[in-house]
């Protein structure tokens, strides 16, 4: 693959915490050689799960190096026990331990702006980060997203239910802030914007963001974002894809490698906030669309409405318990499931209508190669995989797969 045309800006200036922080794994390496790595790892997973070199259609290369994530999840917490407030990632290897990370070449500069004023902020306050043993504390996460194409970013602080949390103050220092980098400034350039502040509250014992209740501080609970030609109103908990400028690359990709869908029955199983699933509508009949998260079917649905599309169909819960109430059978069946995988269950449903082919979108090149394993057992073949590499600096890797059914021998 021709590497020339990946930007590769942030590869030479290691973040001050890419040794200890766990999200990084590439940090300084010439791109070719991540490039190179990862591919060859896609390769010996493929021969691991003995599927044939030749469907293997190679990666392609980044887009851009840096600046590429439009959602970062932080946490509160400690470097040392009773230390002073970080907030940042988690300390590579040590479950407990929390590193600042507020010079991330992964985000948007903004994103650190915003990092190190509401760490300083809530250090001058004197607020305390949930403990994960004792469950006791105030600050849990922060998480920033933004809208690539419209630069509109939503705050949400995360903390437990535990009083003493200065609403007002937390918003009015992130409204006070200039998110504009050097040379927008000096260009004028209005730059990226706060468009929502919100808290989200979590006593949950599980270290994960889990929304038990929330409020909008300021603003709204949504941000807009455009994704070939379709506009996206991405809500404070549902799942879009971080990565805009690739997704971009890799929808176009599924598009060409979806059969025609002309008048046809389309199921965009795990579909998020819809974005397949509207690409498809144009030429569909009918798209219908399953996702647990209510939040991405609350998204989808306005997003339908936003777009002037009126025959896709959303049903929120679990794929292999929610597909008998889909009224009609399919024609095409596209899969663009999280990092975990489809359940054999689903497979088998899946496998049961024997339509001739299925377009599965992987973010994890294992749990694909597992769900193939059982595709294959229930009938069908793998006729093409190809690799993206839209998240340098880490080791995940994007693929998309073409399945089909495997004709009867007379």
């Amino acid at each position: 693959m021709d590497l020339s045309q990946t930007r590769t800006t942030y590869t030479e200036n290691l973040c001050k915490a890419s040794e200890h922080c766990g999200g990084c794994i590439y940090q300084g390496v010439p791109y070719a050689e991540q490039y190179a790595a990862k591919d060859k790892a896609v390769r010996k997973l493929l021969k691991a799960h003995k599927i044939d070199e030749d469907v293997y259609q190679g990666m392609e290369p980044a887009i851009c190096t840096g600046a590429y994530r439009n959602k970062m999840e932080y946490t509160f917490g400690d470097l040392e026990k009773g230390g002073e407030l970080e907030l940042g990632m988690h300390f590579k290897g040590r479950f407990m331990s929390i590193i600042t990370t507020d010079e991330c070449q992964l985000v948007p500069a903004p994103f650190n702006m915003i990092v190190r004023s509401v760490l300083n902020f809530c250090r001058s306050e004197g607020y305390t980060p949930y403990h994960r043993k004792t469950h006791l504390g105030l600050l849990r996460n922060l998480v920033v997203r933004c809208g690539v194409r419209t630069g509109e970013i939503l705050v949400n602080i995360v903390t437990s239910s535990e009083t003493g949390f200065d609403e007002e103050r937390f918003k009015e220092l992130l409204l006070a802030l200039d998110l504009r980098t050097l040379s927008e400034r000096e260009a004028g350039e209005e730059g990226m914007k706060i468009v929502g502040i919100m808290r989200t509250f979590n006593d949950s014992v599980a270290d994960a963001v889990i929304d038990e209740s929330h409020k909008i501080l300021w603003g709204r609970d949504y941000y807009n974002e455009e994704i070939l030609g379709l506009k996206f109103k991405v809500k404070a908990f549902a799942f879009f894809q971080t990565n805009i400028d690739a997704v971009e690359r890799l929808y176009s990709d599924v598009l060409r490698v979806v059969p025609d869908v002309s008048g046809k029955t389309v199921y965009d199983l795990y579909c998020g906030t819809g974005t397949i699933s509207q690409l498809m509508a144009g030429a569909a009949k009918d798209v219908y669309g399953i996702d647990i998260v209510e939040d991405s079917i609350t998204a989808a649905r306005s997003n339908t409405e936003l777009n002037g599309i009126d025959n896709c169909h959303y049903i929120c819960g679990d794929v292999k318990e929610k597909l008998e109430e889909i009224p009609k059978l399919p024609d095409v069946i596209i899969v663009d499931p999280p990092r975990v995988g489809i359940h054999d269950k689903a497979v088998a449903m899946l496998s049961r209508y024997g339509i001739d082919e299925i377009v599965y979108v992987s973010c994890n090149p294992k749990t694909l190669c597992i769900n193939l394993d059982s595709f294959r057992a229930n009938g069908y073949e793998i006729r093409s995989i190809k690799a993206y590499d839209n998240f340098p600096m880490t080791r995940h890797t994007e693929c998309v797969c073409l399945l089909s059914k495997k004709k009867m021998q007379k």
